[in-house]
């Protein structure tokens, strides 16, 4: 299971894998501009997972919901 975000640089690399190439100027300025978004949608993940435990505030990120993410999202 892709995220949106994640799917959304998966079409992007096929269509323009000079992006994504950090030897080259050009792909370190793109990946060093967008991997927050990445890091923004990580953490969104996180807190929606957070909201369903009852000792985990909102902005509590547990081993818990790192692992989900890790499983369900990471490397995809």
């Amino acid at each position: 299971m892709k995220t949106a975000v994640q799917q959304v640089f998966s079409e992007l690399e096929k269509l323009h894998p000079n992006l994504f190439n950090i030897n080259t100027t050009e792909g370190k300025e793109f990946v060093h501009h967008f991997h927050k978004y990445i890091a923004i949608e990580k953490e969104q993940i996180y807190k929606a997972l957070c909201r369903g435990h009852s000792d985990c505030g909102v902005f509590t990120m547990t081993s818990e919901c790192e692992q989900y993410y890790n499983e369900t999202y990471k490397q995809q």
